[in-house]
């Protein structure tokens, strides 16, 4: 690093955010994460011995993937090639690959590739990924806030190992804010602050364990009650201000996402097929998970459209498959055409009542015995106690079976109802 870049990077640090100033500096400051990143941790055992594997980190916003993926990349001496799946596409992650290899044969030095978000990579998108983890040019880092069994292909899933950051408690978060406070270098030390207790478990309490949306709130808070030579006030009310401000526009874990996938769920089920397209519209162009509504689809499908078209189902399973296969933005295409078409399906919720009927007979009654003649008789013995007795296979036998198939006791329970 020459005297310019040095210069740059001092200079940067000072403008950062403050959630950026405080991100760990090393595998001790990490604070809520013990099990991935404790002294004793089967991870922080493997880097104590040189080896970094392919890995997933997988949990909610804010928990410390970014960061632990640039401690791990420090402590190991390797190289980082930092991408990130929303603004990144093939030829930005073959470029990526293409550095490491000419960095591991001229220098030696192997390389760490972060894909931050790794779940919107579309298949062919990871597939491009795949051998280079194989071969050993590339390590794996990637982050992810879903479930990786659903969002990973399954031979790089393989591949890689899966550790699950949990999300920070309240007084994780209370913590983190309080070293902020105090700390001259990186954080808010260098000013006198009055922080009441209430307000900072108000933050803590509303982070929902997201350490940057915390930082960003206790920033926010400082820099609109800072006055120069003064002390500092940071009250309730100003707290409330702030978080109110901060949730303007489409919070993807407040209300707003709630209510827009609310409407737009709604507008399916009344048949409403432009309101429904202008809010999964709203959805995507705030930034939503594509995925999150393909599954929300998915669930219309069985629940709304049911048995009066079950080609429905059908449709929206296959949006999500052509979602995982072309990505954003095209991915926007065949979610608008299983949106419509569902809209302009008939309606029937039978199977849903249904179920729902026949789950709340089960807590409510119990296990009751299966009858013997539904029994498979695979020995001497089963066939001895009666099991399978009296059971005709229909497509064997045109006489009617007059047995009941429910047990004992619900011989009149009538859980799906025809919508004829």
């Amino acid at each position: 690093m020459d005297m310019f870049e040095h210069s740059a990077k001092e200079e940067l640090s000072k403008i950062a955010p403050l959630a950026a100033r405080m991100r760990p500096k090393t595998f001790e400051d990490f604070i809520g994460q013990e099990k991935v990143i404790g002294s004793n941790s089967i991870l922080r055992r493997n880097l104590n011995n040189g080896n970094v594997p392919s890995m997933i980190l997988w949990g909610p916003p804010g928990s410390g993937k970014t960061t632990l993926a640039n401690l791990i990349s420090k402590s190991s001496k390797m190289a980082l090639e930092n991408l990130s799946a929303v603004t990144s596409g093939v030829s930005e992650i073959k470029a990526s690959i293409k550095e490491a290899e000419n960095r591991l044969g001229m220098n030696r030095k192997r390389t760490i590739l972060f894909i931050d978000e790794i779940h919107r990579l579309n298949k062919s998108q990871q597939d491009v990924v795949l051998p280079y983890v194989e071969n050993g040019i590339i390590t794996l880092i990637g982050a992810t806030t879903e479930n990786p069994s659903f969002e990973v292909i399954a031979p790089l899933l393989s591949r890689s190992q899966v550790f699950k950051l949990n999300q920070l408690d309240s007084t994780n978060i209370e913590e983190l804010l309080k070293k902020a406070i105090m700390d001259p270098d990186n954080g808010l030390g260098k000013n006198k602050i009055s922080l009441e207790p209430k307000s900072l478990n108000l933050i803590a309490e509303m982070s929902s364990g997201d350490a940057r949306w915390a930082y960003n709130v206790l920033e926010l808070c400082f820099n609109s009650t800072y006055t120069v030579g003064q002390e500092t006030k940071i009250d309730t009310e100003t707290v409330y201000q702030i978080i109110q401000n901060k949730q303007i526009g489409y919070d993807k874990k407040g209300d707003h996402h709630y209510d827009t996938i609310s409407a737009f769920i709604k507008s399916i089920r009344l048949s409403d097929p432009d309101a429904a397209i202008y809010w999964l519209a709203r959805m995507l162009d705030a930034g939503e998970d594509p995925m999150f509504i393909s599954r929300r689809i998915i669930i219309s499908a069985s629940e709304d459209i049911g048995l009066a078209d079950p080609v429905a189902l059908t449709i929206a399973v296959s949006a999500q498959q052509a979602l995982h296969v072309l990505g954003l933005p095209e991915g926007r295409i065949p979610l608008a055409e299983a949106t419509i078409y569902l809209a302009k399906a008939p309606k029937s919720n039978s199977a849903y009542k249904a179920i729902n009927l026949a789950l709340s007979e089960i807590q409510s009654s119990g296990m009751k015995p299966v009858p013997l003649h539904l029994r498979n008789p695979v020995t001497n013995l089963m066939a001895k106690e009666g099991y399978g007795k009296g059971y005709k296979n229909p497509h064997e036998s045109n006489q009617p079976l007059n047995l009941s198939n429910m047990p004992d006791g619900l011989n009149t329970e009538n859980f799906y109802k025809s919508d004829q």
